[in-house]
């Protein structure tokens, strides 16, 4: 399965994000995982089919109402082994 890493920027830390993310990727089916970074940003990294990751990234830049998406910046990564999406702790 194709898999991606997202680094999402904006105000995207103290606004529920990850939360909002994990229920958008159990909504398309996408396997992975969600987490803040120190310097503000949150990665995500998610496995699925391409439709289900092109809307999970549209998803993304839009985020939930108390968040500011400035920027959502994706590369290729490994695909996903473990089933579900978790929310993990700050890297």
């Amino acid at each position: 399965m194709p898999a991606l890493r997202l680094l999402i920027t904006g105000r995207v830390q103290g606004v529920g994000y990850r939360d909002w993310t994990r229920r958008e990727a159990v909504a398309l089916g996408l396997c992975g995982w969600v987490r803040n970074l120190r310097n503000g940003r949150v990665e995500a990294v998610a496995s699925g089919t391409d439709l289900a990751l092109a809307r999970f990234v549209r998803a993304l830049r839009e985020g939930p109402a108390l968040a500011r998406v400035d920027s959502v910046e994706q590369s290729a990564a490994e695909d996903v082994s473990d089933p579900g999406f978790e929310v993990r702790s700050t890297a």
